[in-house]
Formats: C-alpha cells, sequence, structure tokens
C-alpha cells in the first residue's frame, strides 16, 4: 500500500516558477494547478520535482482523499514529467509529484496544510512507483 511522503529541505536547489491558469486534466477531475517545477541535486542525484495545488485535497468527508489523489499523480507523472525530461533531455534519478492544498514554499514547514507525495523513477518513458 502507498504511503505518506515526506518533504525535506533542500540545500542546493535550482527552481523554474511555471504558473498554470487552468487545472490540468486528472483523472479525477479534482482541481490541479502547477506550482513550480524544482531541480533538486541536494540528495546526491538529480531529483526533479513537480509541485502542485490541488485545493480540495484533504482526509475530511467531502475532501480529495490521498487513494484518489494517488491516481491523478501517477497521471501526472506520465503526461506532464515524463515529456518535460525528454524534452529537455535529462536524467533524473527520481521524479517527485506533489500535491498541496495551499501553495507552500519548499522546504518550510506547514503544519495545517494537506500535502500529498509520490516519488517514481523513470524507465522506458514510463513512471515506476518507488516507496518512501
Amino acid at each position: 500500500m502507498r504511503g505518506w511522503g515526506c518533504a525535506f529541505a533542500v540545500l542546493s536547489l535550482v527552481s523554474t516558477h511555471v504558473v498554470a491558469e487552468a487545472s490540468l486534466p486528472v483523472p479525477s477531475g479534482q482541481p490541479i494547478y502547477l506550482d513550480n517545477v524544482l531541480l533538486d541535486e541536494n540528495p546526491g542525484e538529480l531529483w526533479l520535482r513537480f509541485r502542485f495545488v490541488a485545493p480540495n485535497i484533504g482526509q475530511t468527508v467531502g475532501r480529495v482523499g490521498y487513494d484518489v489523489s494517488a491516481v491523478d499523480m501517477d497521471h501526472l507523472c506520465k503526461t506532464l514529467a515524463v515529456p518535460y525530461v525528454a524534452q529537455r533531455e535529462l536524467m533524473p534519478a527520481r521524479v517527485v509529484i506533489s500535491l498541496s492544498d495551499t501553495a507552500v514554499a519548499f522546504g518550510e514547514s506547514a503544519p495545517g496544510v494537506t500535502q500529498f507525495f509520490e516519488a517514481y523513477r523513470l524507465e522506458n518513458a514510463d513512471c515506476i512507483w518507488e516507496e518512501f
């Protein structure tokens, strides 16, 4: 079973800020917006982090839970991360897809904010889920 990932501070970071004006299409139909893409070499290898705002996620009744959001994160990896990596000829060790119900600066603590994370390795233009 998939679990919660965890965020951690990054010391050496290159940021590409991207703003999506319209919600990205995902299987659940929930609104999801790209906040930014980070190229992170702090773990000793390149990790590509796609950070999204998904204002309806949460653990309470009426919110979009982790199980539904995990399918959306898989979709975002395949439809957004894979082409991004190919177009830029990058070779990341991992791709991390994160959803947050509100924008949070990378590495900052936000106790009241719901965040879901998944990590993948890319293999033959496919996203292979990696447990944290």
